[in-house]
C-alpha cells in the first residue's frame, strides 16, 4: 500500500497558526496551501469553521470564571452598589446647591 497517502491531523492550534498567517501577515491561501500540503477547501472549511465558531471563544472565556449565576450575582451586587453611589452623590449635590441659592440670596439682600 506504499500508493496510498496517509491523512494528516492538525491540532486546533496548528490551523488557527495557518488561518493566522493568511488573515493577518496577508500571505496568500495558494502559498499556505503549498507549505503545509492541504487543499484549499479544506482551508476555506477550516476559515468558516472558526467563523461560525468565533463567538463561542469569547463565551467560553467569559464563562470561564464560575458558572452564569456567580456572575450575574456579582453584576447585580455591583449594579446595587454604584447606584447607592450615585444617589448618595445627588443628595450631596443637592445639598450643596441648597447652600449656594441661600448663599447668594443672603449675598444680594445684603
Amino acid at each position: 500500500m506504499s500508493g496510498t497517502k496517509q491523512r494528516r491531523h492538525f491540532t486546533g492550534q496548528e490551523k488557527v497558526a495557518i488561518l493566522r498567517r493568511h488573515l493577518l501577515e496577508k500571505v496568500p491561501v495558494s502559498q499556505l496551501c503549498e507549505e503545509h500540503r492541504i487543499h484549499p477547501t479544506l482551508f476555506y472549511g477550516w476559515q468558516k469553521s472558526f467563523f461560525e465558531n468565533g463567538a463561542a471563544a469569547f463565551e467560553a472565556s467569559r464563562n470561564g470564571r464560575g458558572s452564569d449565576k456567580r456572575g450575574e450575582d456579582a453584576a447585580a451586587r455591583r449594579i446595587t452598589a454604584l447606584t447607592e453611589k450615585l444617589q448618595r452623590k445627588d443628595e450631596v449635590l443637592s445639598e450643596l446647591m441648597e447652600e449656594h441659592v441661600a448663599l447668594k440670596k443672603s449675598l444680594g439682600e445684603a
